[in-house]
């Protein structure tokens, strides 16, 4: 706190002398001994008064977390636009790549990200995974998922559906297929875990198919799920943004 590094959701610092109000969100921007840089970089797409949107690459998480602090999305577009109180909308895996969406002005994340509670953006991904030809697409997959074992899976159990994906069949090479991806709901890991239950793990997943240990970063080997296309109505600018990637997934 003395040394300025405690500050309040709108970037404000916390002191020891200051009042304390109710529910407040504290954050504290460690130093960290060492961090090795993530070789990849992050594509600025659009950005204006109220919106930052960025095409994230593979591995690169979207906010601080463990061991990761400047090599995160949010902390390299703060050194890089200087915009202090840029926060996510939504988040995506780390491993995934793909568009992140950013509010410039705290004030207006919250109408953001009722967008999303309210099922009112939609988004579109691509996935490389087997092919099965005994499957038929389109198809809607549903189920509960619930936070698994280790704390980072996500599982399936029985009980309401909580998750629900529209899944499309693009293309067939091979073993291998393009499948396009559309989530209605946001459970995390939800696309992995849909895919999974089909015999579709996503190609070069590390937690879906469980692998005890989960092994370390292999960066020529990417999760092959990409966050392609979003769009929504701006509840400030009443325009319609859509937004695509630049990125595209290569079959191996």
């Amino acid at each position: 706190m003395a040394a300025g590094e405690v500050v309040d959701e709108f970037g404000e610092a916390v002191t020891p002398a200051r009042v304390y109000r109710g529910h407040m969100r504290l954050y504290y921007y460690r130093t960290l001994p060492a961090e090795t840089r993530i070789p990849f970089d992050e594509e600025l797409l659009f950005q204006d008064d109220h919106l930052v949107v960025v095409d994230k690459p593979h591995f690169l998480p979207v906010t601080p977390s463990g061991h990761y602090l400047q090599e995160t999305l949010l902390v390299r577009l703060k050194n890089r636009l200087g915009i202090a109180g840029l926060s996510p909308i939504h988040r995506i895996d780390r491993e995934t790549a793909g568009l992140v969406l950013f509010s410039v002005q705290a004030q207006e994340r919250a109408a953001y990200q009722d967008l999303f509670r309210q099922r009112e953006v939609s988004k579109w991904y691509e996935a490389i995974a087997p092919w099965r030809p005994e499957l038929t697409f389109p198809r809607v997959c549903t189920s509960r998922i619930v936070e698994g074992q280790p704390f980072f899976r996500q599982a399936e159990v029985a009980g309401v559906a909580n998750s629900e994906t529209r899944i499309e069949l693009l293309e067939v090479s091979g073993p291998l297929a393009r499948y396009g991806l559309s989530p209605v709901t946001g459970k995390k890991h939800q696309l992995r875990v849909h895919m999974y239950a089909l015999g579709l793990p996503i190609v070069n997943d590390r937690v879906y198919p469980p692998l005890d240990p989960t092994p370390e970063d292999d960066y020529r080997q990417p999760l092959q799920l990409l966050a392609k296309n979003i769009a929504f109505d701006d509840p400030f600018t009443g325009e319609r943004r859509q937004f695509s990637s630049k990125r595209r997934l290569e079959f191996p």
